[in-house]
């Protein structure tokens, strides 16, 4: 495990007079933990530069003084970045490592990825030339666009290799994924120096960490508050709740800018489609396997969806539960009237080739390309759950002896996100979680069958994705049934193209999601 690395300088703060330590010789910041001060390294003195504001509360599990090892090096986290945007906040943990290297560690779509920071092999497209979805060449390599945000720093703690930007202005930050499950940013925040890091997605039982902020009593029970809509006792059980739903008057609560004040909400009714529940209760526990692993998952969440078809067609809807585990992150587990499924977000992108995708040496083709929206939800989620949101899905289904994978993309004007899931058994997930005899029967679905490549699959397994989405249908020949896509992306935009092209191919487009969209967890 990590140790705590060598102290090579400490000096008084100027304004407080505590002592401020730096980890690392190289280290050209520091906030002071007492006084908040922002202060630089002048020669053998510190010199105040600022006041860092107060951080925001977002009861991460991660927190300075932490320590893991990643591929074999041990760090520990001495300092945080915290920014905001339009969805909410996420950090950035300054990990330190014994070698004296800097590295940034912080969350992506529920998951993780660890960075480090890069040079830049040519100049770097200006940012307002990025366009979400697009596949650009930076530093010499290929990527595709994942989401494009404007954010501000918000605050600052301890040690830092460069001073932290505090004046509260916006800046430009752009999310790049590729087909090797990279990650990458850019950050134009200097205009003259755009910053670029490059990275992967971890697991925090790969990092191996220790002194991670245990969930305490207190630290619960200081996040309990009311129901805005009507007054009941609200209780949030996960670090990363953005949105909740009350168990008892059923409306939607925003608690992505904290708990304090007024809350934004909103009402829904109180049952699903023809007054349906959950199968599966919140809070109930199962062992699964996905992906060769077989861990204790917790469902936290569930939603309901639908397409919206054109003409006098009945909506199709299915529903998905988010489970949780402390880590290995989340996945949605999903129950459609074909069978059910699962899916996790990806951190990288597929490489697209026409209607083919192609992702961890396996082959997928594109099935469908539609819009729904979700219905329903109960419990926590980790995305700013909102109404009326948009986003454009294209589900895609394995060949030869992937089969039983599932992959999806899903867009809105801001982000791309790509997931990736599986088939399982109806039995297997009645036994996971415990559910009756008397209610086993509900989990059977009889599912058309289609024809991919020759082959035979299931269809309709639809994977679930995050950020409670509003998806409209492709379902027609008209350019009347794009108007939708037109008002959300623009008249100009590919995704109106594209729906034009598909709706004069005849092609049908209904059905639900084989992956996941994710607002507000993407790695920025």
């Amino acid at each position: 495990m990590a140790t705590t690395p060598q102290r090579a300088y400490r000096a008084a703060c100027p304004n407080c007079g505590a002592p401020v330590e730096f980890a690392s010789a190289a280290s050209a910041s520091a906030v002071c933990s007492f006084c908040r001060s922002t202060l630089v390294r002048d020669g053998d003195a510190l010199r105040r530069i600022g006041v860092s504001a107060e951080l925001f509360d977002d009861h991460s599990p991660l927190q300075l003084g932490a320590a893991g090892k990643y591929q074999g090096a041990a760090f520990t986290l001495v300092g945080r970045l915290q920014y905001g945007y339009a969805e909410g906040t996420w950090n950035e943990w300054h990990a330190l490592f014994d070698s004296g290297k800097s590295g940034w560690l912080s969350e992506d779509n529920g998951a993780y990825v660890i960075a480090f920071d890069a040079p830049l092999q040519a100049a770097a497209p200006a940012a307002g030339e990025l366009v979400v979805g697009e596949r650009r060449l930076v530093s010499g390599a290929a990527w595709s666009v994942a989401s494009v945000t404007r954010a501000h720093l918000i605050a600052a703690q301890g040690e830092l290799p460069r001073p932290p930007r505090l004046d509260g202005s916006e800046f430009v930050v752009v999310d790049l994924r590729n087909e090797r499950g990279d990650v990458a940013t850019l950050d134009y925040g200097d205009a003259a120096a755009v910053e670029w890091s490059i990275g992967r997605a971890v697991r925090l039982a790969e990092l191996q960490m220790t002194g991670l902020r245990e969930a305490s009593e207190k630290t619960l029970s200081g996040r309990g508050f009311q129901c805005p809509s009507c007054g009941a006792s609200l209780q949030l059980t996960l670090q990363s709740t953005q949105s909740i739903a009350c168990p008892q008057c059923k409306a939607v609560i925003d608690v992505s800018q904290g708990i304090g004040g007024d809350l934004a909400h909103y009402a829904q009714d109180n049952a699903g489609h023809d007054g349906a529940q959950p199968l599966i209760a919140l809070g109930a526990s199962g062992r699964l396997t996905l992906d060769g692993r077989e861990v204790q998952w917790q469902v936290v969440g569930y939603q309901e969806r639908c397409d919206v078809p054109a003409d006098d067609d009945e909506a199709t809807f299915w529903r998905e539960y988010l489970l949780f585990n402390l880590q290995e992150g989340f996945v949605f587990l999903v129950d459609s009237e074909d069978g059910w499924s699962w899916v996790k977000p990806l951190t990288g992108a597929p490489q697209v080739r026409g209607d083919v995708a192609t992702w961890a040496g396996r082959s997928y083709r594109q099935r469908e390309r539609y819009q729904a929206k979700v219905t329903w939800v109960l419990g926590e989620f980790y995305w700013r759950v909102q109404r009326d949101e948009v986003a454009l899905v294209a589900d895609y289904a394995g060949t030869g002896a992937a089969s039983q994978r599932r992959l999806s993309s899903e867009r809105t004007a801001g982000e791309l996100t790509w997931s990736e899931g599986a088939v399982v058994d109806a039995q297997t997930v009645a036994r996971a979680f415990g559910i009756a005899a008397a209610a086993a029967p509900a989990l059977q679905r009889s599912g058309a069958r289609v024809m991919v490549d020759g082959g035979s699959l299931k269809v309709g397994l639809i994977i679930a994705v995050v950020l409670v989405v509003l998806l409209l249908g492709f379902c027609s020949s008209s350019e009347r049934d794009c108007g939708d896509v037109r008002a959300t992306f623009g008249e100009a935009s590919n995704e109106y193209q594209q729906c034009l092209r598909n709706a004069g191919s005849g092609r049908s487009f209904r059905g639900g999601s084989f992956g996941g969209f994710s607002s507000g967890g993407g790695h920025k």
